[in-house]
């Protein structure tokens, strides 16, 4: 084995999806990407190319590490974004290279805090993070579910997720694809209380199919100041959706289950569909 590592600009674009799509083969969610959808999720989430690794055994593009950094909180955080080894050269040492790799490019880049989520039952990338100073901070799910909706929607404020940061209640460290810098082809709502207070925030998308019905919503965050009844939820559920007699497919993404909307959905019939961890590593 002769490995070397490239940045991804460096890389021919078949090489770089080569790398991505033999790196998660066997994976526990199916993750296969095209070129068009490969650089659609690098925009969308923010990720640098030219921080992200290609690694080669001759000419053979083997495994994949991408990053992405954003200022969070006045700190400068890196996130990696997917590591994927081919199937043939897991267990053979190139995932240490791999991660050497890019603390070296964190090092370099004046990183603060390292962060990455990884499926709950990955025990071996687990293991692998620890090695390297991570450490599990959260439980996150992803939960799936149908609600009918007939209630009144909720008051509230719809802005742009740009506009979330000039809120002094919003919640920048959260997971990096429920940032709002991650979500600008979404929607975002603030919700008050009857004496005009602001009780609570979200961030989702939704989706329509081709004959312009909703087909599901994608739920990034909904953080509540107070607690709340059913009713009030199921309200603000209505004000994200725009329906009021039709039943809702929801997906809540990478949501933390301390969340006290997790239990509410779940009692509701929401089944738990991903469970990963978030894990992060301090300078």
């Amino acid at each position: 084995m002769n490995l070397i590592f490239k940045k991804i600009t460096e890389c021919a674009i078949q090489d770089t999806i080569t790398a991505w799509n033999r790196g998660f083969e066997g994976y526990f969610v199916q993750i296969e990407m095209t070129p068009d959808s490969f650089f659609t999720r690098v925009v969308s989430e923010g990720l640098s190319l030219t921080h992200s690794i290609v690694a080669f055994d001759r000419e053979e593009p083997v495994a994949i590490l991408l990053n992405g950094f954003r200022t969070i909180d006045g700190k400068k955080i890196a996130w990696n974004g997917g590591t994927g080894i081919a199937p043939e050269y897991r267990g053979s040492g190139v995932s240490n290279l791999l991660m050497e790799a890019a603390i070296r490019v964190y090092s370099e880049e004046g990183v603060e805090v390292a962060t990455l989520e990884a499926i709950k039952e990955n025990e071996r990338a687990i293991c692998l993070y620890e090695r390297f100073g991570y450490e599990i901070t959260d439980s996150l799910v992803y939960l799936n579910g149908t609600l009918e909706l007939n209630n009144t929607p909720f008051p509230c404020q719809s802005i742009r997720p740009e506009q979330l940061p000039s809120f002094t209640f919003y919640k920048e460290n959260v997971p990096w694809q429920c940032q709002w810098q991650s979500v600008k082809s979404g929607e975002a709502q603030i919700y008050f209380d009857s004496s005009q207070k602001p009780l609570g925030y979200s961030l989702f998308k939704r989706a329509w199919n081709q004959n312009g019905q909703l087909e599901k919503v994608f739920l990034f965050q909904l953080e509540l100041f107070a607690e709340a009844k059913e009713e009030t939820i199921k309200s603000i559920f209505t004000s994200m959706s725009g329906e009021t007699n039709n039943p809702v497919s929801f997906m809540t993404i990478n949501a933390s289950p301390t969340n006290p909307v997790i239990p509410f959905l779940l009692d509701l019939g929401f089944e738990k569909k991903t469970e990963q961890v978030q894990m992060v590593k301090k300078r």
